[in-house]
């Protein structure tokens, strides 16, 4: 046998050649089993550590208040996490390059001003007033990018000048009243107060489901067509089984405190098609690239400063569509609007879900799964009536934990030659 291939039985009998560099190089569950405590020694921990975080804190928050799982306290928690959780796409996306966006709070809170003053005092329709608000966002990211990319200012200092000067312009767009009210029956309001239809959310479920079947039925198919081991049909049913609990289960749950909310799905909806961007189209695979070595993606042809610029109007882009789930939630849009500590929750929920501040790395369900942990541990210290210097001191525990993991795997990449 030669040192550079080996030989796999398909399943029609015939032997085609597989690269033992593949990470599974063997067919069955056996194979897919033993790659996976190859990827875990070398570093390669994907979204482990903050799921089992968030097991272990959704437990311990159950235990001592049995309200916390309740689906009143469940809705509560997925309205909650919305509106940070769509900025936080957006800065994934930015990590990725390895870089930082220090103005999305600004950002959300500008272009929610902007939206607040279309339509309650301009009177303009809410979906033009929406669409205004997000293209002015994107214009702001474009006009980072073009800083960063273009002229060459480094990222922190473009958006922390973002952060403070597009905060000014917020106040400048409220004027001297600061303070603006959505009507209780309008449309914005309707996007948190309204919950989707019953057959709608049990029609989405079962799309997701089907959706998630057929791709990675293709998927094997199309491995299988080319003599590459494919997922175990096994591992294929039980990941699907299990969506449909987790997806079904929580419409189930959902639909006992009144339903499934509007901008919860909203903020799904945003994370699943990015992601598909991210892994299943050229664009994304350049977007790793830069973040992985600049240099190498421009000798691969790739235009970085397009890249780049693209990236932080995204991330501005998303942080605008953030504001406007956050104004819808709150009927208002005020002063503080985007300030606190919203810019420090939407970057530690990406860090936290398990995108690499070295860049390269990540994936944008760190945006739901790290806005989860954050969302839970402010959910169950409110249930217990702890303040929220407690809540901040454990978030930080949290986000600086998954720093150390993230750089403990990356040391362990390298030594396993990934890095």
């Amino acid at each position: 046998m030669s040192q550079t291939s080996q030989t796999a039985p398909r399943d029609d009998g015939a032997v085609g050649a597989v690269d033992p560099r593949l990470i599974v190089q063997e067919k069955g569950l056996s194979g897919y089993g033993d790659a996976f405590i190859r990827r875990v020694r070398g570093g390669e921990l994907g979204s482990l550590p903050v799921i089992v975080g968030l097991i272990i804190i959704w437990i311990v928050f159950q235990i001592l208040n049995d309200n916390f799982l309740s689906p009143g306290n469940l809705q509560s928690l997925s309205l909650q996490i919305a509106g940070m959780g769509t900025m936080s796409v957006g800065i994934v996306l930015v990590l990725l390059l390895g870089e930082i966006d220090l103005s999305v709070g600004s950002v959300s809170g500008v272009t929610s001003a902007i939206l607040a003053v279309l339509n309650v005092n301009q009177g303009l329709n809410p979906i033009v007033s929406i669409v205004a608000a997000v293209a002015a966002g994107a214009v702001i990211g474009a006009i980072h990018g073009f800083f960063f990319a273009k002229v060459g200012v480094p990222a922190f200092v473009v958006t922390l000048a973002g952060l403070i000067g597009w905060q000014g312009l917020q106040l400048r767009v409220l004027g001297e009243k600061g303070t603006i009210n959505f009507s209780y029956d309008g449309f914005i309001a309707s996007l948190s107060l309204k919950n989707l239809p019953q057959v709608v959310a049990y029609g989405l479920a079962a799309i997701v489901v089907v959706v998630f079947l057929a791709a990675s039925l293709l998927e094997y198919r199309r491995r299988s067509a080319n003599n590459l081991p494919p997922r175990p049909m096994a591992v294929t049913i039980a990941l699907t089984v299990l969506l449909a609990v987790g997806v079904f289960g929580a419409v189930i749950v959902l639909d006992q405190a009144g339903g499934v909310p509007i901008l919860p799905v909203i903020f799904v909806f945003f994370v699943i098609v990015m992601d598909l961007i991210m892994r299943k189209t050229k664009y994304g695979r350049k977007v790793f690239a830069v973040g992985g070595s600049v240099e190498a993606a421009r000798r691969a042809g790739i235009n970085v400063t397009a890249i780049r610029v693209s990236v932080f109007t995204i991330s501005s882009t998303f942080a605008a569509i953030g504001g406007v789930l956050m104004a819808s939630r709150l009927l208002a849009v005020n002063q503080s609007t985007g300030a606190s500590d919203v810019l420090l929750n939407v970057i530690a929920a990406a860090v936290i879900g398990g995108t690499s501040l070295f860049g390269g790395r990540g994936s944008i369900y760190s945006a739901l799964l790290g806005m989860l942990v954050i969302g839970s541990i402010t959910s169950g210290m409110f249930l217990l009536s702890v303040g929220s210097d407690v809540r901040f001191m454990v978030t930080a525990i949290v986000l600086l934990a998954s720093v150390v993991i993230d750089s403990l795997s990356r040391r362990s990449r390298n030594q396993a030659g990934r890095g």
